[in-house]
């Protein structure tokens, strides 16, 4: 008996289409560091870390402890209304880690998406001002805030009106660079880009704040270009406006530094917001930022019964201890060119693979149609399957680009080993389906 398709077909009786994506005939059981197992025990090397929540790897040993020992001791008490020791005793290790000076707070919530509605409340309450700045490409949740923010028109489907005063602007991905074009060239053509809408319809001095994902993760694994957002920056900062960092996706470690923002010099955010892999996949995010922002809102207007629970709060302490005993920063920074060279290697072979993009273990690799550079989904799709089917896991994201992230624990011998079926599939979609 399938074990998986027999859970598949008690879970598409009882789940709503709207909350999965599942296209594949896989349940996964169990998993332990870069290895997952489905519901036959069929093993699964994961290089994409369960959407990067796992980034200290699947079922961490001091994670799990930690969670343990914290679940005998106190499941819940809602910090709403009482601080529980576990969460409070996080907040200064955690912050720590941040690239902001000055004195900073937090607060808690239970979803990347919560903690992006944030943002705009924080803003909105902080500057007084109404309108909001993100970017196509973007994700940045399915709460209705982040929804309204996100740049991807299936986030938004069939959902509307969404939260007024939000403006989309293009991000300066790589594919919009046009033949001929130089770096600069295109930096000041995305910038003049950016500002059309406050030379002609968004007052800069009713603005509150520009949300960014410094290295965009569901818009292709694709960095800003250095000059592009110094320009942003200083704009904001010129006109009062709030320069905010998405780090859900990108951030502990996994584009090799600790925050993605931290790939460009001298831009120091005033709010950032984390989730994801901040309690390896626990329901916990985090909005963090300069205390006077903070400060701008009381309670109940961004309060959460379970937010930042003892048991989260557990789990996030012992993650962040595993990234900074295991130097998981340093890690991913360095293996991340092993993995470029391989990848490479594989775009020089096959003419169905473009641009090859590497931040740290953190990857984008366009799916092409041979002889251009026009995204194949269908061919990009084709590739996942097979992966899957020979045991390693990867997704797309902008519908063509292979999603490249593995855990950070992850051994170079295991990562070699999924080179080789990666080149195998490439092979066999070269022979067979081009």
């Amino acid at each position: 008996m399938d074990k998986n398709q027999v859970l598949l077909n008690q879970m598409h009786k009882y789940f709503s289409r709207a909350a999965t994506n599942q296209n594949r005939d896989v349940v996964i059981s169990s998993g332990k560091g870069s290895y997952v197992y489905d519901a036959n025990g069929k093993q699964y090397i994961d290089l994409l870390s369960s959407a990067t929540t796992a980034n200290v790897g699947h079922c961490n040993p001091h994670v799990v402890h930690a969670i343990q020992k914290q679940a005998a001791k106190l499941l819940d008490y809602t910090p709403v209304y009482f601080a529980n020791t576990t969460e409070v005793n996080l907040m200064p290790k955690l912050l720590k880690t941040i690239p902001m000076h000055g004195p900073l707070e937090l607060s808690w919530g239970t979803s990347g998406s919560e903690s992006d509605d944030s943002i705009i409340k924080f803003a909105r309450g902080y500057t007084r001002r109404p309108y909001v700045i993100s970017y196509d490409g973007s994700c940045h949740g399915s709460d209705y805030g982040g929804a309204s923010a996100t740049g991807e028109v299936d986030q938004v489907r069939n959902i509307g009106p969404l939260l007024p005063g939000i403006i989309k602007v293009p991000y300066p991905a790589p594919w919009l660079k046009l033949k001929g074009e130089t770096e600069d060239q295109f930096v000041d053509r995305l910038f003049n880009e950016f500002l059309m809408p406050f030379e002609n319809y968004v007052p800069a001095d009713e603005t509150a704040v520009i949300m960014v994902e410094p290295i965009q993760g569901d818009g292709g694994i694709i960095k800003a270009p250095e000059k592009y957002l110094q320009k942003v920056y200083h704009f904001a900062h010129q006109h009062g406006i709030l320069f905010a960092v998405d780090e859900i996706n990108q951030g502990l470690g996994r584009s090799g530094t600790w925050w993605s923002i931290q790939h460009f010099h001298n831009i120091e955010p005033d709010i950032l917001v984390t989730g994801k892999a901040l309690a390896s996949g626990l329901p916990l995010s985090a909005t963090i930022g300069k205390k006077a922002i903070m400060e701008s809102l009381v309670f109940p207007e961004d309060a959460f019964t379970t937010a930042g629970n003892p048991v989260v709060a557990a789990a996030c302490s012992a993650t962040l201890d595993v990234i900074q005993q295991e130097h998981l920063v340093t890690r991913s920074k360095k293996m991340g060119p092993f993995a470029k060279k391989f990848f490479d290697e594989e775009a020089s072979k096959y003419p169905f693979i473009g641009d090859v993009r590497m931040y740290g273990l953190n990857g984008g690799i366009d799916v092409v149609k041979p002889g251009t550079k026009k995204f194949d989904p269908k061919l990009a799709e084709k590739i996942c399957d097979l992966l899957v089917k020979n045991g390693v896991i990867m997704t797309t994201t902008n519908f063509s680009v292979l999603r490249f992230q593995p855990p950070l624990v992850i051994k170079k011998s295991t990562l070699s080993k999924a080179f080789i079926i990666i080149d195998h599939v490439f092979k066999e979609i070269n022979q067979h389906y081009i």
